[in-house]
Formats: structure tokens, sequence, C-alpha cells
């Protein structure tokens, strides 16, 4: 992509611009009167946003991620789609989908009267993505900065069948310290918990992290609350579209294998994630179109 004409084309003077990142992947810099963001063009992936009155950027990436074309960026939020997880059909295909590791294009950006600032980027179906997953379709993330991060991930069925779809907006939160996590709102709900061969499980009370957590939660409700005692805020996520919601750090043995985390990385991050997972299974007849919406807002 050529950065002058992306300045050109989309550019906002003192608001949006578009610059080399890491891997010279096209980001988008976006700096407005209420936050700071950051968004790398490939996977249209948020890879940070600070409001002006936070200390703390909302969001973590690793010091090891990979920016290598056709590798998933480890941090801000990943976009898992058409699939989230392994191949559903067991046939070789990427995990988590089509969307995080190819280059989107920059459909949009734009100046709002209430002083935020929107992106659209999406991608559509080619020959190259008919052979992995055969649908037509169109995909956008709609990102919004302000005072709160707004995010919504629309799926468009542009063909004349209807198709089926699960998705993540995988995000990773910045923490203190793992050790001094909560998760609030989960409380009387169950979970599949794939660390334990995924045997279905009542949660009590808030979640804590004391060991490896893989947790697909069924029949969340809109509201979550991370609770990070060690940054002194919360982080209140409300979201529609969806009826799971996963909770996943790593821990220490896995941290320590994974190439492109540092080995303590697990004790700076936690993944409260956005889904539709497991039996939460979408369907998005021909013509019609899809949405999972987020808003991610910062509180002491």
């Amino acid at each position: 992509m050529d950065l002058a004409q992306l300045n050109n084309t989309h550019g906002i003077s003192g608001q949006v611009e578009f610059i080399a990142g890491k891997g010279d992947f096209p980001y988008i810099k976006v700096t407005n009167a209420k936050a700071t963001a950051l968004i790398s063009v490939y996977g249209g992936q948020i890879l940070s946003f600070q409001p002006q009155s936070a200390s703390h950027d909302l969001l973590f990436v690793s010091e090891n991620a990979y920016y290598k074309s056709g590798k998933a960026i480890k941090g801000g939020v990943p976009v898992c789609w058409p699939w989230f997880g392994p191949d559903p059909e067991g046939k070789g295909r990427p995990s988590h989908g089509l969307a995080r590791n190819r280059l989107w294009q920059v459909l949009s950006t734009e100046a709002l009267p209430s002083g935020e600032t929107k992106v659209i980027l999406g991608f559509s179906d080619t020959e190259e993505t008919r052979e992995l997953w055969p649908n037509a379709f169109e995909l956008a993330i709609e990102i919004t900065i302000g005072d709160v991060l707004a995010i919504a991930l629309v799926t468009k069925n542009t063909g004349e069948q209807p198709f089926d779809i699960t998705q993540a907006l995988h995000t990773y939160f910045t923490i203190g310290d793992i050790t001094q996590v909560k998760v609030f709102g989960l409380d009387g709900t169950t979970y599949i918990d794939k660390v334990d061969e995924g045997k279905v499980k009542p949660q009590s009370g808030a979640i804590e992290v004391t060991s490896e957590v893989d947790r697909i939660y069924q029949g969340v409700p809109s509201e979550l609350v991370v609770e990070d005692a060690a940054l002194d805020r919360r982080i209140q996520i409300t979201s529609t579209g969806n009826k799971t919601a996963v909770v996943w750090n790593p821990w220490t043995e896995i941290s320590v294998k994974m190439a492109d985390l540092q080995d303590d990385d697990y004790t700076r991050f936690i993944c409260v994630e956005t889904t539709n997972a497991a039996e939460d299974v979408v369907t998005v007849p021909a013509g019609s179109e899809y949405r999972l919406d987020v808003t991610y807002a910062i509180a002491a």
C-alpha cells in the first residue's frame, strides 16, 4: 500500500495519519481531543487505544509479536473470522480463520462532530478466500475512537445461500499484575473448560487467575468488568450480538513455549473476548448482514 496515496485519500489533518509500522505494515495513527489509537491495516487490528485521561494503554501487544505476512500479531484486538478456534471441518485451514493474517482495505475515515474519529476497514471474498471458505462475503470492522473504544464487526452475505460463522474480537487487555485481576459479570453462568477436556462447569463468583485459563462462557450478559487492582482501574465491556465470551490467560508453561510471547508476558495481560463461539453459531442469510458490537471504557 502506498502511504502517500492513503494519506491523500483517507488522511485527516491533525487527526488521522498513515505511517509505516513494524514489518512495514501500514498503520493508522489516530489522535483526537479524546484519545489516541494505533491500527494495523494488516489484520484490521487495533494495537493501541489510550484515552487522554488514562495513564496506561487499554491494550497489550507482546514485544515478541510477529510482524510478518501470514502470521498473526500477538496482542491488541485480533479478528477471528469466519471461525473461532481450530478449523471446524478439520481440513488443516488456519486456526481462527481468514481475517487476522491478511491485509485489509481502508474503506473510510471520518472526523465525527462529537470529536470522535471513525475508521472502517474491510475485505471481501476472492478466488483465494473461496478456496479456503467457499462463500461470497464482505467483512468490515468499524472502529470509533473517543472517550471509549467502540468496535463493530459486520459480516455481509453477498451470495445466494446462507452461511454459518463463529467469530471473536480476541482482545488482549493490559493489566498490572495477573494475580490482582478479577473479572466480574459471569457469576452463575457455565463455561466450557478447554484446559480440562472441554468439561462444562459452573462459574461461582468473580474469575481470578491462578493457573492456565481457557474458557468459553455461555449465556453471557451484555456487561462484563475487568477489575485491575495493580493499575487501579476497571475496564467496562459492553457487547451485543453475542451469547458467549472467552476468558484466556496462558500462564507460565504456554508463555514459555510461545515464541511470540515473552516468558513472563502472562503476568501483563488477560484476554476477555467478545465471541460467537462453540454452540453460539451465527447463520447469515443471503443478502443479509450480522453485527457483533462491543465498547470498552476505562474507569477508575
